[in-house]
């Protein structure tokens, strides 16, 4: 592609796999967790090279450098030449990372489904 022409958001974000599928995309970007130059955007919004993309994936939020728009999804190699992060939102994520190692879990999954044996211990922890 030249340098003037654009791409849809959620396709790009889709192409440099931030989401699995165009459509997780798009609700990501219905619901807010997209900003681009500071604003909030809707997901036919043109991209173009040196935008600024703020994205947030669950507690974590990447702010980076459109370098490339691809209209395709390629490997994840090529996904990871299309934007470059600032190096105080890779400061961010780390940290923001760190806080949440230090945090206790409040809940780990089981390895597998619970047994009867367990069904009926936590039936009798509820009182039932």
């Amino acid at each position: 592609m030249s340098d003037d022409s654009g791409i849809r958001l959620d396709k790009w974000l889709w192409a440099a796999r931030f989401f699995k599928t165009r459509s997780l995309a798009a609700a990501a970007i219905d619901s807010g967790k997209i900003d681009v130059n500071g604003e909030r955007a809707k997901r036919s919004k043109e991209l173009r090279i040196g935008d600024l993309v703020r994205v947030r994936i669950g507690a974590f939020v990447h702010v980076v450098t459109v370098l490339r728009v691809v209209p395709q999804r390629g490997s994840a190699s090529i996904a990871q030449t299309m934007y470059d992060e600032t190096a105080e939102s890779l400061a961010e994520r780390t940290a923001q990372r760190e806080r949440l190692a230090l945090l206790p879990a409040a809940f780990i999954p089981a390895a597998a489904r619970p047994t009867k044996k367990d069904r009926r211990a936590l039936s009798r922890f509820r009182g039932k």
